[in-house]
């Protein structure tokens, strides 16, 4: 698994509409933010941050760049995952969910869908 940068919170917003529209242009992410608290040249900035850290390639165009995403929507994901249970629980998926269902942090329903994912996996197992 190849090594996929580190971005924060407000860049992975930034991205999330990277990864949704791309290839698209400055004014167009500017755009799609309007509603967020970030001015154009804050979200401006960002996407020069993100291409620094090889989240991002851009191409000029005229007289604006546009964005592709060098790191995909998923691959990120894993690895931002990894990296939380690797922080918060040493790794161990386990004790992230226990430590949710003894919190009452899922609903009866998340609970009855984690049951069946797993039954699920025990029964391919026994198939193979």
């Amino acid at each position: 698994m190849k090594q996929v940068p580190q971005i924060s919170q407000a860049e992975y917003e930034v991205m999330k509409i990277i990864w949704k529209y791309a290839p698209i242009a400055t004014s167009q992410v500017v755009e799609r933010l309007s509603d967020s608290k970030w001015s154009p040249k804050t979200i401006q900035t960002m996407l020069l941050r993100l291409v620094k850290k090889g989240a991002l390639a851009n191409e000029k165009q005229g007289r604006s760049f546009v964005y592709t995403p060098l790191v995909g929507a998923e691959e990120y994901r894993l690895q931002a995952s990894h990296r939380f249970l690797d922080r918060l629980y040493d790794g161990a998926l386990g004790s992230m969910v226990l430590n949710f269902i003894e919190q009452d942090q899922l609903s009866e329903e998340e609970i009855q869908s984690l049951k069946a994912l797993l039954d699920g996996m025990d029964k391919g197992e026994k198939d193979d």
